[in-house]
């Protein structure tokens, strides 16, 4: 009988073979990169974001002559997680249906648009609700921070960022929707982006000046100027106010009609039960 003798290609245990097989998964990576401008602006962006916002952060604490009102950086902080928590409660209702691939099944169903937007608000405010009890009541014992000293402005406040979470909610699912969870960071990441011009930790007066206009176009940002005005000088600005809700009617009903955009286009396009990377 005569033998066999088949080729050997190589050593599968051998470090060629294995430095192969690293490389082979190094370059999947690298395609998944190069074709989601999402996850190439992911690997920038939060460098940049870290050394922008301490940077301002630093020239308003070096420029500062006076004491800064106790509690501010602590009021700034608890005020920035109710968006936080509100944007990011609305985003993993959403996102826990894709991640489960029901999404497409719901929408098929009766349900309308207006109704999962709906319910997604109402768990975004009992998520917040329950993160929010917790915290502030440690700001109070730990730091002697009263959340509730803003007195009846505070539930301002707190409509408004509330409201500003869910426009960058609808807006990061409709993304979503368009380019599927290889958007999924957007859902994060989108309120940090803008968490410097939000000015949470210093006024709008600490950036140059061509980038107040558009820090001033933030619901939020007037929030947070608020709030100072309140800590700083025992002073209420209701013009403040109003600008925030006047913005964020504007960015809610955009935020909306992407969404409602991109949903319809993922229906015509019969994408609904295939979303995924």
């Amino acid at each position: 009988m005569t033998a066999i003798v088949l080729p050997v290609i190589g050593d599968p245990g051998g470090m060629e073979a294995s430095l192969r097989r690293i490389g082979a998964l190094v370059r999947r990576y690298l395609y998944l990169i190069k074709s989601s401008w999402l996850r190439s602006l992911e690997i920038v962006y939060w460098p940049f974001l870290q050394m922008v916002m301490w940077g301002f952060l630093q020239r308003y604490l070096a420029n500062s002559t006076g004491a800064i009102a106790g509690g501010l950086l602590i009021g700034a902080v608890l005020l920035w997680d109710i968006q936080f928590r509100s944007q990011i409660g609305f985003s993993v209702g959403f996102l826990e249906e894709m991640w489960s691939r029901n999404l497409g099944q719901l929408l098929t169903s009766p349900l309308r648009p207006n109704e999962l937007v709906a319910a997604l608000s109402i768990m975004s405010l009992m998520r917040l609700a329950i993160a929010m009890v917790p915290v502030t009541a440690a700001a109070y014992l730990f730091f002697g921070f009263n959340l509730f000293g803003l007195g009846a402005v505070l539930a301002a406040f707190f409509a408004v960022l509330v409201l500003t979470g869910w426009a960058l909610a609808l807006f990061s699912s409709g993304i979503i929707l368009r380019y599927g969870l290889g958007a999924e960071e957007l859902s994060w990441s989108l309120g940090f982006i803008l968490l410097p011009l939000a000015c949470v930790y210093y006024p709008v007066a600490v950036l140059p000046g061509w980038l107040q206009p558009i820090a001033l176009a933030l619901p939020s940002t007037h929030v947070f100027e608020g709030m100072r005005s309140i800590l700083l000088h025992n002073t209420f600005d209701a013009g403040e106010l109003v600008w925030a809700l006047a913005l964020n009617a504007v960015y809610l009903l955009a935020a909306y009609a992407s969404f409602r955009y991109f949903l319809r286009s993922a229906r015509v396009n019969g994408a609904l039960l295939q979303l995924g990377e």
